[in-house]
């Protein structure tokens, strides 16, 4: 038999036993969706988290008061305690290096915010006119902490806030009461929604002085530093580091990190997390290539006549291997074609239901998903495609 005749008689087998065919093409096909939809939703959270911290900013290095130790941790961090705070002179120094391109010092507290009768519990960041640049935050409305005015009581609110407190669109210029302190308001935040479980719609800024006064600390929570350039950005950490160990009395007692260095972390976990729930799924893709062997198995039983009659016009046994063969190929063909076809439409139903979750599943799952499928098809057909060439025509043909 020459290529079309194998293709032409092994196709018109697979289409006549039709529960046989079905479920053989049913098993590949949740396999091959499985590995689809699987690998979506770990290069879905892979991005999410990639997309998260660069929200935050670029070129960034955030210093936080403590030093890390190798526990995860450092003394007295579960009460606490640091060796030494950060200040206001420890951000102010550190704006004078080469590698800084400006710097924002940070405070974070909860205070009751009050205007025109309402009342409600509001996140308050403490900071300057830096930080908005720094964080890539956008006003819809006034302006941000002007420069040279920190100490002035200016408020800025996120949106959800200023829509709450000032139905009308006229937050700016309006007063409010923060805590015990009356601020005007001078801007308000475009939306932004929610990145890395904050909300900056909900937040209120006011100058970092105010909020040490309200807050009733001199010390920060962290200092947001924007490197000059990419390269710049170990360079950075370095240079703050031991600027802050000069200044701290040789102490290392800050902890200096690069959002690069984060994000690759998260990165390298997340793709772990992809291969391993694709190794996952790719188990059913084996399970599914011992159903063909089984099926074919019982077909050799089954067309022992059909097979001895091929060999006993002549047909060889290469031809009988072939045969068997290309019908495991239309069966992986299939099965990999509709997994493919279903793990996309799961992957979009995904997307549906969870649209900040932005589950594509990445090429090479896909491919290997329906490769694979072929593979375990053909290696299964191996085994049953030797019997059946090795079957006396003879015997065959009586049935035997």
């Amino acid at each position: 038999m020459n290529l079309r005749d194998t293709l032409t008689l092994s196709f018109s087998t697979v289409v006549s036993y039709r529960t046989r065919s079905l479920l053989i093409v049913l098993a590949m096909a949740l396999g091959v969706a499985a590995v689809v939809v699987l690998t979506a939703l770990g290069e879905g959270a892979r991005r999410y988290v990639v997309g998260q911290f660069s929200s935050l900013g670029t070129n960034l290095v955030i210093v936080l008061p403590g030093r890390a130790e190798t526990s995860g941790g450092f003394p007295g961090a579960a009460l606490g305690q640091t060796p030494r705070d950060l200040t206001l002179d420890d951000a102010l120094f550190i704006s004078h290096l080469p590698q800084v391109k400006r710097y924002a010092p940070l405070n974070v507290g909860v205070a009751e915010l009050s205007a025109g009768g309402k009342l409600r519990e509001v996140t308050v960041l403490g900071s300057t006119s830096e930080l908005l640049p720094i964080r890539h935050m956008k006003l819809s409305q006034g302006s941000f902490l002007a420069h040279g005015s920190e100490r002035s009581a200016q408020i800025v609110l996120g949106s959800v806030l200023a829509h709450e407190f000032f139905p009308e669109g006229n937050a700016v210029g309006q007063r409010v009461r923060l805590g015990d302190s009356r601020f005007m308001v001078s801007g308000v935040l475009a939306v932004q929604g929610e990145s890395m479980g904050f909300n900056s719609d909900e937040i209120a800024i006011i100058p970092v002085d105010y909020a040490q006064e309200l807050f009733n600390t001199n010390t920060l929570f962290r200092i947001l530093v924007e490197a000059r350039s990419r390269n710049a950005i170990e360079p950075a950490k370095a240079a703050i580091a031991h600027a802050l160990k000069l200044r701290h009395d040789g102490e290392e007692d800050v902890t200096v990190i690069t959002q690069d260095a984060v994000l690759a972390t998260f990165d390298r976990i997340l793709r772990a997390l992809t291969l391993g729930v694709a190794g996952i799924a790719a188990i059913s893709l084996a399970v599914a290539g011992i159903l063909v062997m089984n099926v074919m198995l019982v077909a050799v039983a089954q067309r022992t006549s059909e097979i001895g009659l091929l060999k006993a016009i002549g047909a060889p046994a290469a031809d009988i291997r072939r045969l068997f063969f290309a019908e495991a190929v239309w069966l992986s063909l299939a099965g990999g074609a509709i997994g493919y076809a279903l793990g996309n439409a799961g992957a979009w139903m995904i997307r549906l239901a969870y649209p900040t979750l932005p589950a594509w599943p990445p090429a090479w799952a896909s491919v290997a998903g329906v490769a694979t499928a072929l593979i375990t098809g053909i290696l299964a057909s191996l085994l049953p495609a030797a019997r059946a060439a090795r079957l006396d025509p003879v015997l065959a043909l009586s049935g035997k």
